[in-house]
């Protein structure tokens, strides 16, 4: 899992926070990132960048 759930309940403040909220971030996470390094593969980096985003 990429997500700490720690991390999501102190920015989270006062709401509370499903126990599946962070499986579902961790999964688009996870596709945000394939997808970034998709793009770095198609413009011939093999260095993800934040414009890769």
């Amino acid at each position: 899992m990429i997500v700490v759930k720690a991390k999501i309940k102190e920015l989270t403040g006062e709401c509370n926070v499903a126990g599946d909220f962070a499986e579902a971030l961790d999964k688009k996470t996870t596709q945000l990132v394939k997808d970034a390094c998709d793009r770095a593969k198609a413009n011939n980096r093999r260095t993800v960048m934040a414009k890769d985003i």
